[in-house]
């Protein structure tokens, strides 16, 4: 991997991680569209940079989250804590969210760690991408019509924690985006679509940290992957653009709809078909 290859990679997983189309569905597709082949150490050409560099550098944007969000996850995590021993605080909703949070990443962690394999080999193949991108283009589109979008952040209950973090277990398949699948969750179970985002995000934090620490241990002395010093520009630029990119999303999402992302995932998805079914770019390495 170069260095602009770096920079550019960084740059996609930030633009993408927060809107609901797909950051890792794009770090696949942008190398295999500009015909990028990546040479490491006793392994053939590949056009994919990979699961663990995927996943290590969206902890980029998750720290753009965490910056954003400093202050709701100061109260969440005081609020959790005081809780354990205090029960006049249990009534609130920061110490009632930070249960949300770890029930809703269970799921995530679970499939995660019983797919992995999956995950990181068959699963990034083109055409279950393209797939992916349109079936959740469908079932967004779908919420954005049917769901009442009544129901603010004091609403939210533990059914919506349930719900919201399977869907997250969802985004493990490439294409199909964490943002993606927790807001149209969010949106089926009648949150607003800012309420949805923001649960969305917040949701991601822990099931992102556990997953790129998980694969920064596991590949820390692999040869067979991009050197620490190329996944760490990619993150640098990956928090710079994601943080740009989810404040953009949350002023967007009080006054327009989700449906520019539905359009989009699906002119995404039919342009692959297109260009796999005709040759121009092979499914899998």
């Amino acid at each position: 991997m170069t260095l602009l290859q770096a920079v550019i990679l960084g740059i996609v997983q930030g633009l993408t991680e927060f809107l609901p189309i797909s950051s890792t569905a794009h770090l696949r597709i942008v190398p295999a569209i500009f015909g990028w082949h990546f040479h490491y150490p006793g392994t053939a050409s590949t056009n994919d940079p990979g699961a663990p560099f995927t996943a290590v550098i969206q902890l980029g944007t998750t720290l753009a989250i965490v910056l954003y969000f400093w202050r709701e996850l100061l109260q969440v995590a005081v609020a959790w804590v005081r809780g354990l021993y205090d029960r006049t605080v249990r009534d609130s909703l920061e110490y009632k969210l930070g249960w949300y949070l770890i029930l809703a990443t269970i799921p995530v962690g679970v499939f995660g760690l019983a797919f992995s394999h999956q995950i990181e080999t068959g699963a990034r193949n083109l055409w279950l991408i393209a797939c992916a991108l349109i079936a959740l283009a469908v079932a967004l589109g779908a919420a954005e019509k049917f769901g009442s979008r009544t129901r603010g952040e004091e609403q939210i209950n533990t059914t919506d924690a349930v719900v919201v973090g399977t869907a997250q277990a969802i985004a493990l398949i490439p294409g199909a985006s964490r943002s993606g699948t927790t807001i149209t969750a969010g949106l089926f179970r009648g949150l607003d679509r800012a309420t949805a985002a923001r649960f969305s995000f917040l949701l991601s934090i822990p099931a992102v940290v556990l997953s790129g620490a998980y694969e920064a241990a596991r590949h820390l002395n692999d040869k067979n992957a991009p050197g620490a010093g190329l996944t760490g520009i990619a993150l640098i630029f990956a928090f710079v653009v994601g943080l740009a990119s989810i404040a953009w999303l949350m002023r967007w999402l009080t006054s327009h709809s989700t449906f520019v992302f539905v359009y989009y995932r699906i002119a995404l998805g039919v342009l692959l078909i297109v260009l796999l079914s005709t040759g121009v770019l092979k499914a899998t390495n």
